[in-house]
């Protein structure tokens, strides 16, 4: 029986549904790094963010900080209204849907008031080092060599990354190398590092969602 996840929120039991999600959930409580990727729907982000919730629960980390890239997903959105953080939350709601699932609304406004819980672009990782925390990137297929480089040397002591993507959804420009393809190349077999992919048979979404990956994988039409 997969192991469960210990969230905040009352009655709500996280474990993993496939062979391949129990293979990820033990990876991240294995290595220091886990890098995974996999289509939609098979949980790399919801798994990573009731890991982390899970970890600042027991008080293994002293923080969250969740990452996405600000990378329009092959439609231009102009020039949003509002304020900054106006402007970043539609890149980071997915995010914020997850850790909604683990915790109730006002814990995660104390937490994010506390800087226990942060949610912000890759842009803003810069410079930065970060001691006993638990960070996840998200959409990582979307982050350059360089990002990726970067992302990866803000771990400080005490702290564990997990980074997840799907690599056949990449928005970059043409010609650019995606962070998480290289990565997965570059850092195979480093102690420490896990690999894990995913695939169609670990989708816990409708299930009309894995017959539409199968669809296209075996269908991928004109690649770029």
């Amino acid at each position: 029986m997969p192991s469960l996840i210990d969230v905040f929120r009352a009655g709500r039991q996280i474990r993993p549904k496939s062979p391949g999600q129990a293979r990820y959930v033990e990876s991240i409580r294995e290595n220091d790094i886990v890098m995974c990727s996999g289509p939609a729907g098979t949980g790399k982000t919801y798994l990573a963010v009731a890991m982390a919730v899970a970890a600042l629960k027991q008080e293994s980390i002293r923080k969250i900080v969740l990452v996405r890239p600000a990378v329009e997903a092959g439609e231009s959105l102009g020039f949003l209204p509002g304020d900054l953080q106006a402007k970043i939350n539609p890149y980071l709601r997915p995010l914020l849907d997850a850790l909604h699932e683990m915790m109730d609304h006002d814990l995660i406004s104390r937490y994010t008031e506390e800087d226990l819980i942060e949610v912000i672009p890759l842009a803003y990782m810069r410079g930065r080092t970060l001691n006993e925390a638990f960070i996840i990137l998200d959409e990582a297929q979307n982050t350059t060599v360089a990002q990726m480089k970067m992302f990866l040397t803000r771990m400080g002591m005490g702290s564990k990354i997990v980074v997840s993507g799907d690599v056949t959804q990449i928005d970059l420009p043409p010609k650019s190398r995606s962070g998480l393809i290289d990565a997965l190349s570059r850092l195979r077999g480093i102690d420490g590092i896990a690999a894990v992919k995913l695939s169609a048979s670990d989708i816990v979404r409708h299930p009309l969602v894995q017959k539409i990956v199968k669809a296209y994988e075996e269908h991928p039409g004109k690649r770029r």
